[in-house]
């Protein structure tokens, strides 16, 4: 374990930027793999997460390399990926995980995906199963499983159950090696960087429009090119530094080059609608991805009551919300979240009591939190324990910034899983404190 305590450092001034996306930069990883040809990509997030996949496609025949600031995969081609000499170790990241499973269960091959503690409790059973109709093979719904794929596949439409990107790509990246048109029904909008990037590399797919629901469709035995990828700021990474200056007196900062992809930006309109000044510069396109500088001043935040429907295009920013809301003015409630308790921890159990035990005044429900902010007083901190982040990067990074809105400061547990996805957040962090 890697404990460490953050405490107040006063204002958040200057220039930033965060590491790329990490959704698309699996993507950039996992698409050019399969194109023939030499992809190249600039700005990918070299996080664990991301290097899992990386390491998996190498073991199934791509070959990946960095050269100087570009990462270089020459793929395979479509239907070419090779049968892996051992099991894949996915570590931390069910993004590499469910979408891996995609790839392999069209092509005639198996696989064995292991991973660490905290993933092997994660459900794939939301993946197994649509991939299981196209006739791929599991041997159970848990890590470590073993896949055995089907070529050639199975065409299928399939409705989502529930809103997940990673569900939905996992089943059209099984369409890009399977004849015929794979559908996928989405009743709920999820993010959308799996058909932006399909379409740049060059599949055949289209969105249509029935009864009020986003249906997409891939023409399988797809003929993938090589791109080059410029990858845009995550996000998700961005939303730390941005709740941190709204939070904190006499911020002011720039960050830059975030991506702002309507289906991922969902924590910025709630912010501003909480009285969050969050301006945008340079709005800019890059590769197909809507790109800007996000200005973000300290602000009085105010409780609201946070529309289940923006859920999808903020799941995994909800941790640093609630910390968000423990400093507002009033009552900020939240609903429809009961996919954070199968994430990387129960994140509405772990946010909860992370946060009480800092002095926020919190209620947690079966699908969401109420939290009864401050009105921009300090936390108290945990002065005398640490706060336990249960494996779950974003919990120890949306815990740091809480203790830099405290009094006595947060100790938080273990900040060892924060290089999932951000290796650079505490050395950012700290270049802003000095």
């Amino acid at each position: 374990m890697r404990p460490r305590r953050f405490t107040p450092t006063g204002p958040l001034r200057g220039h930033i930027r965060v590491p790329g996306d990490k959704s698309i930069s699996h993507r950039s990883l996992m698409f050019g793999a399969l194109a023939v040809g030499e992809t190249r990509v600039a700005g990918l997030l070299e996080g664990e997460d991301v290097m899992a996949t990386a390491a998996a496609l190498e073991a199934m025949g791509a070959a990946i390399e960095r050269e100087g600031d570009e990462w270089r995969i020459h793929g395979v081609g479509v239907g070419a990926l090779l049968q892996p000499k051992a099991a894949l170790e996915m570590g931390n990241s069910g993004t590499s995980t469910r979408l891996l499973m995609g790839l392999v269960a069209s092509h005639p091959i198996s696989a064995t995906f292991v991973g660490d503690a905290s993933l092997s409790k994660r459900p794939m059973g939301r993946v197994t199963e649509p991939l299981g109709r196209m006739g791929a093979e599991f041997d159970g719904t848990t890590l470590p499983l073993t896949e055995r794929g089907l070529s050639p596949a199975i065409p299928i439409e399939y409705r989502l159950p529930v809103a997940s990107a990673q569900v939905k790509s996992a089943v059209l990246l099984a369409g890009l090696n399977t004849a015929g048109v794979t559908s996928v029904i989405e009743p709920v909008p999820t993010r959308d960087h799996t058909e932006r990037m399909l379409k740049g590399f060059g599949a055949q797919l289209w969105v249509e429009e029935q009864r009020g629901e986003r249906v997409i469709r891939l023409r399988g035995e797809a003929d993938l090119k090589p791109q080059r990828i410029d990858v845009p700021g995550d996000p998700s990474s961005a939303a730390f530094f941005a709740v941190a200056a709204l939070i904190v007196p006499g911020s002011e900062l720039v960050i830059e080059n975030v991506g702002l992809n309507p289906t991922r930006a969902g924590l910025f309109a709630v912010l501003r609608e909480m009285g969050g000044h969050i301006e945008e510069l340079n709005r800019r396109e890059v590769g197909g991805e809507p790109v800007a500088d996000l200005l973000v001043r300290h602000s009085a935040l105010e409780g609201i009551e946070v529309d289940p429907v923006f859920a999808p295009s903020m799941i995994d920013e909800f941790p640093i919300l609630f910390v968000a809301a423990s400093l507002a003015e009033g009552t900020t409630t939240t609903s429809g979240l009961d996919e954070l308790r199968v994430k990387e921890s129960d994140r509405l159990a772990a946010m909860a009591a992370a946060l009480t035990g800092a002095g926020a005044r919190i209620e947690e429900r079966e699908d969401g939190l109420v939290i009864e902010g401050t009105g921009g007083m300090p936390l108290r901190g945990s002065a005398n324990s640490r706060t336990r982040t249960h494996l779950d990067h974003r919990v120890a990074m949306s815990m740091a910034v809480a203790g830099l809105a405290s009094r006595d400061g947060v100790e938080v547990d273990d900040t060892r899983p924060i290089a999932t996805s951000f290796p650079a957040f505490e050395a950012l962090l700290d270049g802003l404190a000095g």
